[in-house]
């Protein structure tokens, strides 16, 4: 895959450098538009030939404009490369897992869910970071809750089935991705204009009595204007303040007239003046939508709600836009840059009136419409980000979820965050409620890394997605761990409270009766030996007594030989020292681990370790 990305930006590249000679004819042209225009203009002009100055502006302002309309469709037409070009080369970095760049997703992560915080879901090198491709705040947040909630078996089949489609259909994924890109903002809140959307009308019930009024104000300003306008064009001489007085009593009624309308006006620029972009990334994305046909089932689903004849939801998006863009033009008391002749003309016209009036009725067209429009474009999205993921890597097998409970079976299982040269990968399988399988290894061997890997594949199984394995049979589960748990001085929280408080929680949830997974790393390590020894096989006991199984790394090796007691299964990892150096091969090994390594690395630190220092 990387070869293709690679010659797609080398591609790109040239298509965008041969943009520019055109951009910069079209620009000398539209300059010599210009300046001939006005020089011919002014020649005529000297000469009181009228026609052939009307004649010249129409024919230059024809020209100019339709040299404008060349140049603005090239300079589309090259940020729309541009955006490919920047595309390609985020598929690049994430080949290589160079995450660094990326959204990090830590608005996201709540620091006592299940799994998120000690699996990398989200933050610095996470999971997120590697999968995200959506374009939309909507999407994003879609995204971030299937990586967090694990879906039922029907929902999973349903979204395999749609990356299996999406996933080679490259160009068109791209294409997708550029909609929403060329809108994309950070200043956007999609809830506050949902909000909005769903606020319920002022005016639109006496929409006719307001429109009529407006409409009789309007016509009595312009007549007031035109009667000044002639007489200050035609009669200048005796032109007088009685002339401007119709003017100057029909904009004060209107002022007066509008103050009605003031506070709800401002309420909407407010509540979208940050939202307009969204609308546009939404029907930009939903018109490439609508140009695609699919055969899975849920993409098919999701472009027949965009898509419906009677309300098509690109048509009436881009129709409220075009609303909100002139009703901006307003501003706010405090708005800075706000259009001056805006208030000039709804003084004369009450434009206020009627973008209210249009707004509200766009409203009550399509209040229950537009929250099945987000989420249609918003799950199209979260799939265009796992087949983005699948794609990029072919060798990732879909994991059959299975009805047999309490199953976990990979083959050649990775870490899909670690970069692939690096990458060791395992066969593993477990089964059986109340089984517990117990990993054991010398320091810095990999027992913490493969918790996590069984885990992170875990939760790309059950969002739709392809795991990093060669193959993959799992039955539904909800994951849990505690591995990282800190501290919190905030709280006045210890670390061992800390891991005190998950163990609680992962009680809690076996207690319940739904079928847990658990990874747990170094249980109560902030206490004495002889306290962890048994908080350790009273829990690994009374876990085995409810619908629970799952993963516990260790270094306590007493704990590990306690198989035949509790139903344990040993694997480890080893290392090697040999002439001082220490060597990992990150082999799930079965069994006990038989070596360590914690001295050596102390000595290589510094420390002189005493001989005859043995526990009492």
């Amino acid at each position: 895959m990387k070869e293709i990305y690679q010659d797609k930006v080398q591609a790109y590249k040239i298509s965008a450098a041969g943009f520019l000679p055109e951009l910069n004819r079209l620009s000398y042209a539209r300059l010599a538009v210009f300046l001939a225009t006005g020089i011919l203009i002014m020649i005529f002009a000297a000469n009181g030939w009228v026609v052939p100055v009307a004649c010249t502006a129409v024919i230059g302002a024809v020209s100019f404009v339709s040299t404008l309309r060349g140049y603005n469709q090239i300079t589309a037409d090259k940020k729309r490369v541009d955006f490919l070009i920047q595309i390609n080369e985020a598929e690049l970095l994430r080949t290589g897992n160079n995450l660094s760049a990326f959204p990090s997703g830590n608005e996201f992560l709540h620091r006592n869910h299940d799994y998120a915080a000690d699996l990398d879901v989200f933050g610095h090198h996470s999971l997120f970071q590697l999968m995200n491709r959506t374009t939309t705040e909507s999407g994003a947040r879609l995204l971030a809750d299937w990586l967090t909630a694990p879906s039922d078996r029907s929902t999973v089949d349903g979204r395999q089935e749609a990356v299996r489609e999406l996933a080679p259909n490259l160009d068109w994924r791209q294409d997708f991705q550029v909609s929403g890109m060329q809108f994309e903002t950070t200043k956007s809140d999609y809830q506050l204009l949902l909000k909005w959307i769903e606020e319920p009308e002022q005016f639109l019930s006496s929409g006719k009595r307001l429109l009529t009024v407006s409409l009789s104000l309007a016509a009595l300003s312009s007549a007031a204007l035109a009667f000044f306008l002639y007489h200050f064009l035609f009669h200048l001489r005796d032109l007088s303040g009685i002339h401007l007085l119709p003017l100057i009593l029909t904009s004060v009624i209107n002022s007066v007239y509008l103050r009605k309308f003031k506070q709800t006006a401002e309420h909407i620029i407010l509540s979208t003046q940050q939202n307009i972009g969204i609308l546009g990334a939404y029907q930009s994305l939903i018109e490439t939508i609508g140009k695609q046909s699919f055969n899975a089932k849920k993409p098919s689903e999701l472009r027949a709600i965009l898509t419906h004849a009677s309300n098509p939801a690109a048509y009436e998006i881009g129709a409220l836009k075009r609303i909100l863009e002139i009703f901006q033009q307003k501003g706010t008391r405090n708005t800075i840059g706000k259009n001056a002749f805006y208030g000039m003309i709804n003084n004369l016209w009450l434009i206020d009136v009627h973008l209210i009036l249009k707004t509200e009725d766009w409203k009550a067209r399509n209040r229950d419409h537009i929250r099945p429009w987000v989420a249609a474009v918003s799950e199209l999205e979260a799939l265009c980000s796992i087949a983005g993921f699948t794609y990029s890597n072919p060798r990732y097998a879909f994991p059959e979820i299975t009805s047999e409970p309490y199953l976990v079976d990979f083959r050649a299982v990775g870490h899909p965050l670690l970069k692939p040269e690096k990458r060791i990968s395992n066969d593993f399988a477990m089964s059986g409620r109340g089984a517990t399988t117990m990993i054991t290894g010398s320091n810095m061997a990999g027992k913490s890394t493969f918790l996590r890997t069984v885990g992170i594949n875990l939760v790309l199984a059950f969002m739709g997605a392809p795991c990093c394995a060669s193959h993959a049979r799992v039955s539904l589960l909800r994951i849990f761990t505690s591995m990282r748990t800190q501290d919190n001085l905030e709280e006045s929280v210890s670390s061992f409270y800390a891991e005190l408080q998950r163990i609680e929680q992962l009680l809690r949830l076996v207690g319940e009766g739904e079928p847990i997974f658990f990874l747990l790393d170094e249980m109560f390590k902030g206490t004495n030996s002889q306290d962890r020894f048994r908080g350790g096989v009273s829990l690994i006991r009374q876990l085995g007594e409810f619908n629970a199984f799952g993963m516990i790394s260790t270094h306590d090796l007493d704990l590990a030989k306690l198989t035949k007691d509790l139903a344990i299964e040993n694997f480890s990892f080893n290392s090697v020292i040999s002439n001082g150096q220490i060597s990992f091969d990150y082999r799930l090994t079965p069994g006990i681990c038989t070596d360590f390594n914690a001295s050596e690395l102390m000595k290589r630190s510094g420390i002189h370790i005493l001989p005859d220092i043995h526990p009492a």
